[in-house]
């Protein structure tokens, strides 16, 4: 048995999967979440639940976080209005994990305040999608100390099977938005060269086959195809349910434009993949898998 304590906060799409690894393991996780059916498909899994994130993590060894956006991480470890912050409940020899992507800035001021109280904190965006999150090979990009990155193997081996060190924190932010931007601009392109072969007469699943042994192989192609009944399990034969929605691809495009104005760099791809993006969620496919990107030129086929 695993004796490792962890709260775990935020059970999404790729939270519940990912403490449910943990459970699998032999861990004492206590979760929380504003879903109340998030909570009890844990709880049924052996979890322990707690009524606020700070009940969660008070006696917790590590601390997990998976949130939608920078406001919500600093809010829960930073506090506010309406509560008082992890970093005023925990202990020193607790690690702090955020898995969420957000911007690293945020990151950055919440490493700082904890460390302030010497407390470790750590960015750990992950890749992978939710078939990752559950089978627990995700890879964990991680921005923090060496003690703090030794430290969360514990946790994250269970979870994932590629653990990368990008530097002090932020670093892992910075380089998950940069993973994010390539694969929407490889998802956008694969979608219009699939699309492209079936406007001639091709069998898209004989065109996907040929590019993925070919100069046009990418992961797209091999893990997670666009066009729908081409790959099973995958959100585009799915009705492009599940996975990871356009709204969060459309935040993360923005967090790599964001970086970009920053830091004076040229992306002039993702800049288009965000509007592309933004685009297909303003027509209303926000909630939808970000492989849907495929329908805007799907759709525009003449019949």
């Amino acid at each position: 048995m695993n004796m490792a304590t962890v709260a775990f906060i935020g059970l999404g799409n790729m939270g519940g999967p990912m403490a449910a690894n943990l459970i699998k393991a032999g861990m004492t996780v206590t979760v929380f979440d504003l879903n109340p059916q998030a909570v009890a498909a844990l709880t049924n899994q052996g979890a322990l639940s707690a009524k606020t994130a700070c009940g969660a993590a008070a006696s917790a060894d590590y601390v997990i976080s998976m949130l939608p956006a920078g406001k919500h991480v600093q809010s829960i470890y930073l506090g506010d209005d309406n509560n008082k912050g992890l970093l005023n409940v925990v202990g020193k020899g607790t690690l702090l994990i955020d898995c969420s992507t957000i911007d690293a800035q945020t990151a950055q001021v919440v490493g700082a305040k904890a460390a302030e109280k010497g407390i470790e904190f750590m960015d750990a965006p992950v890749s992978g999608g939710t078939a990752g999150a559950a089978a627990g090979t995700l890879t964990f990009i991680c921005g923090g100390s060496d003690v703090a990155y030794a430290k969360a193997q514990k946790v994250l081996t269970v979870m994932g099977a590629n653990i990368f060190h990008a530097g002090q924190v932020g670093a892992g932010q910075i380089a998950k938005i940069c993973n994010n931007m390539l694969l929407s601009v490889l998802m956008v392109g694969t979608s219009e060269s699939l699309q492209l072969g079936i406007d001639n007469g091709l069998d898209p699943k004989v065109l996907s086959d040929i590019m993925k042994v070919s100069s046009g192989g990418n992961w797209t192609l091999e893990k997670y195809n666009p066009c729908p009944n081409v790959m099973d399990n995958v959100p585009s034969s799915k009705g492009y349910q599940g996975g990871f929605m356009v709204d969060l691809m459309v935040k993360d495009l923005g967090l790599s434009q964001q970086a970009a104005l920053g830091s004076n760099s040229s992306t002039p791809m993702g800049a288009l993949a965000r509007s592309l993006y933004v685009n297909h969620a303003r027509q209303g496919h926000g909630r939808l898998d970000f492989s849907s990107i495929f329908e805007q030129f799907a759709n525009q086929t003449k019949k």
